[in-house]
């Protein structure tokens, strides 16, 4: 029982201490106060103040809430304390100081024992300084001086440089507890320390701000190329001593107007500047001779033109025509002389430093990979025909003289009339023939021959046709390209006879004879002739300049002294989309025609008329039309693709007639060509130059 008795005095006593120790505080306070309104000179310990107003502190060990509230005294400012605020503090000093001077003695102790003042309004707390960053320094926004030791938040625009860069350069330069944070959008620093740090930190910032000596120059070069400039320039800007330096400028070649650009740090600037100076030089005699190859154009068609350019530029008149790749000849003289190497397709160009950079510009950009046009036509004519003969011939003849008949001509078959029955009795004609013989007579020969008296000829003729040619041919960008399918007919163009008088031997009587006959005959193609030109334009169009002709031999004309040929031409100009179809031309040719051939008087007597009759009908029906299919072929691909397709083609026709049974030639020596990738990978045969055996994989079974 006594125990607990004590252990609930013990608890009854513990929860009055807080008061009895508020009640002493009270008490303190009180009496303090009575003591100042009864002694106002009284001062607190470790302070003194002298007559002209000014204050000395001299405290040790004293607890830090009593250096506040002697602060609070001095200066006239109302603290806030925060519970955290505790510690024992020591301030010694040997002359009076004013008040002001005295605050920043209280926030030097403050910043010593780890601790920050944080204006607030018309008051001030007293916080550790960790809560003092997070709590907002004072300096946002404001002009009024701060004491060195006072924590303060500070934006610092940066004009000059990027805000992030100088992060790492300032960072090492605060204390721990300081902040320091960049603003990427508007390029500022956020800083949050003491006024005096954030004060070395902006002399710093203003220090590093300021305006780059790094810019962009252009240097004109006379007599080097900025190409070759450029390229030697840069190997010496990669030295690593340079670099680390800073002094690296980078270097840039203008072609267009042979120019260099540098850009970097001055002193880099001015060492590539003095290298340029000592480079940009005239050159010893002989080094003004330089060569071009060339990849695509012809250098002999090159050679006319930079020679006219050439002397547009040196102002010395065009030099006189020569052959392609002589250089100039005749006239001025002029600074540049250009020949054309053949076997190497090569410029070799003797002119001054700038005429040869204009020269050299004006190759790069003429010697170029041109395009490619596949040109394919489609020639189609269908015709059909119609002929028909019906009529009867009279021969009356006795056995010495002819009294008379009928003989009327055959449009299917000229010449081919009943006169020559005496001579051919059985060729009468083509078609239906019926007739009676009269009885024979004695030929020269005196052999009987069979005498014809009447002939009854019917005919009826039908023809069709359908031929259909695709010529094609691939060519350049405005370059003419020309295919040619026909046969070379000989036409006699002239003949002559020479008559000469010879005397024969042993006698007065001349003989007349010939000697010396001949004729002259010229070869005209007979066929298919196409020519072309394309131009590709702007965007996907082909302007094409087309000559196409077609021709054949006719048949057999009456009267004609020499062959008759069938001619098709048409020369046009034509603007065609790419890879589409256009019809350039057509004919429609219909003719009918209808003869006959009567005895006057008896062929016109009804029914029997038709006895004395010969009536002929021909109806021709033809139809032409010229088709066009241009194709752009703009790069390797797409050639190999369309050569590819050909020759796919012609494979499967070769492989479709091996497979026949009628031909005695065994299948295996059947030509055929060998397939693609085979006929890239060698392109010689065995036995056969120009082919390959084609596998056994294509090779059709037996």
């Amino acid at each position: 029982m006594s125990h607990l008795h004590n252990r609930g005095l013990s608890a009854m006593r513990r929860s009055f201490q807080p008061i009895i120790f508020g009640a002493l505080c009270v008490a303190c306070c009180a009496t303090a106060s009575a003591q100042t309104a009864t002694a106002p000179d009284a001062q607190p310990p470790g302070h003194a103040t002298t007559a002209d107003g000014r204050h000395t502190l001299n405290m040790k060990d004293a607890d830090i809430q009593a250096l506040i509230a002697t602060v609070s005294e001095i200066t006239g400012k109302n603290f806030i304390v925060g519970p955290n605020v505790a510690g024992k503090v020591t301030v010694i000093s040997a002359r009076p100081m004013r008040p002001d001077e005295i605050y920043d003695v209280f926030l030097s102790v403050l910043r010593v024992h780890g601790f920050a003042a944080v204006p607030s309004g018309s008051m001030v707390k007293i916080v550790p300084e960790a809560m003092a960053q997070q709590d907002g320094g004072t300096g946002v926004g404001t002009t009024r001086a701060s004491a060195a030791d006072e924590l303060v938040t500070q934006i610092v625009p940066v004009k000059h440089v990027s805000a992030a860069e100088l992060v790492p350069i300032l960072r090492p330069l605060m204390p721990q507890g300081g902040q320091l944070i960049a603003h990427a959008s508007s390029n500022s620093l956020v800083v949050s320390d003491r006024a005096g740090n954030v004060e070395r930190l902006v002399g710093i910032i203003q220090r590093i701000d300021t305006v780059s000596d790094a810019q962009v120059e252009v240097i004109p070069l006379v007599h080097a190329s900025a190409a070759e400039m450029a390229r030697t320039l840069t190997m010496l800007a990669d030295d690593k001593t340079a670099q680390a330096n800073g002094e690296a400028a980078r270097v840039f070649a203008d072609t267009r107007t042979n120019s260099i650009l540098l850009a970097g740090a001055k002193n880099g600037r001015l060492r590539m500047r003095a290298l340029i100076a000592h480079l940009d030089t005239p050159i010893e005699s002989g080094g003004d001779t330089q060569v071009i190859y060339l990849h695509y154009a012809n250098a002999k068609d090159l050679v006319p033109i930079l020679q006219g350019v050439a002397s547009t530029l040196s102002g010395v008149a065009p030099p006189t025509a020569t052959k392609a790749g002589e250089g100039a000849g005749g006239g001025s003289v002029s600074p540049a002389t250009i020949q054309a190497h053949a076997e190497t397709n090569a410029l070799v160009i003797s002119a001054p430093p700038a005429i040869f950079r204009s020269l050299a510009a004006v190759v790069r950009q003429l010697d170029i990979r041109r395009n490619q046009v596949l040109i394919e036509a489609v020639i189609a004519e269908v015709s059909d025909q119609t002929a028909s003969e019906l009529g009867v011939q009279w021969q009356v003849s006795g056995n010495r003289h002819v009294i008379g008949g009928t003989n009327f001509s055959s449009s299917n078959s000229p010449g081919n009339n009943i006169l020559s029955a005496s001579q051919k009795p059985f060729g009468v004609g083509n078609g239906f023939n019926l007739g009676y013989l009269a009885g024979t007579i004695t030929g020269p020969d005196g052999k009987p021959i069979a005498q014809l008296g009447a002939l009854v000829s019917a005919l009826r003729g039908d023809g069709k046709s359908n031929i259909l040619s695709t010529p094609s041919v691939l060519t350049l960008d405005n370059q003419e390209a020309q295919i040619k399918v026909a046969q070379e007919v000989p036409f006699l163009t002239g003949q002559y006879t020479t008559n000469a008088s010879a005397t024969a031997s042993g006698s007065t009587t001349p003989t007349n004879g010939i000697t010396n006959p001949f004729q002259t005959i010229e070869r005209k193609d007979v066929g298919l002739v196409l020519k072309v030109k394309p131009q590709i334009n702007e965007g996907e169009s082909v302007r094409l300049d087309i000559h196409q002709e077609v021709s054949s031999i006719a048949p057999t004309v009456s009267g004609a002294v020499d062959l008759v040929t069938n001619k098709r031409e048409l020369t046009t100009s034509v603007l065609v989309k790419d890879d589409s179809l256009l019809v350039l031309g057509g004919l429609i040719d219909n003719q009918a025609k209808d003869n006959v051939q009567k005895v006057p008087a008896l062929g016109d007597i009804p029914l029997l008329g038709n006895l004395f009759r010969y009536r002929t009908n021909s109806h021709t029906k033809s139809d032409l039309m010229v088709f066009l299919h241009p194709k752009i072929l703009r790069d390797a691909a797409t050639e190999a693709a369309v050569s590819s397709e050909k020759y796919n083609y012609m494979r499967t026709e070769q492989l479709q007639m091996r497979q026949e049974d009628w031909p005695i030639t065994p299948r295996s020596q059947r030509p055929m060509l060998p397939e693609v990738h085979d006929f890239l990978a060698s392109p010689t045969l065995d036995g056969d130059p120009g082919m390959r055996q084609p596998s056994k994989s294509a090779e059709p079974r037996q």
